[in-house]
């Protein structure tokens, strides 16, 4: 089975700097698209950014700037470094991957989301 595992949460104040990791682990042909979403109380989830398995990345127009996401493929893991962060970047974070796997009748692709890691902004 294939499962995200996501870390490196918790409390900074404004203005701070936080990293979260996302690692994939289990059975799998190749990893393609992998991202952040993140999910305020009372609020929808949202894109925070993505990147591509070449490196290409997006992200929401809220976070540009201060937030750059990357990924180590060798590890499976994506990385979302958050700077000068605010509180309204309160949130649970929730990595997201698109991610193939090989089953019957061949390989299929297939959305895997982490349990989620809550990132609180506050002094």
């Amino acid at each position: 089975q294939v499962q995200l595992v996501e870390s490196g949460g918790g409390l900074v104040q404004p203005g701070g700097s936080l990293r979260i990791s996302c690692a994939a682990s289990g059975r799998f042909f190749r990893i393609n698209n992998m991202g952040w979403y993140r999910q305020a109380p009372g609020k929808e989830r949202e894109l925070v950014a993505a990147i591509t398995s070449a490196g290409s990345a997006n992200y929401a127009d809220s976070v540009k700037g201060r937030f750059i996401i990357s990924r180590d493929n060798a590890k499976n893991t994506v990385y979302l470094q958050m700077n000068s962060l605010k509180p309204e970047d309160t949130a649970v974070y929730f990595c997201n991957a698109e991610i193939q796997v090989v089953g019957v009748p061949g390989i299929s692709s297939y959305r895997y989301w982490g349990q989620g890691t809550q990132v609180t902004v506050s002094s």
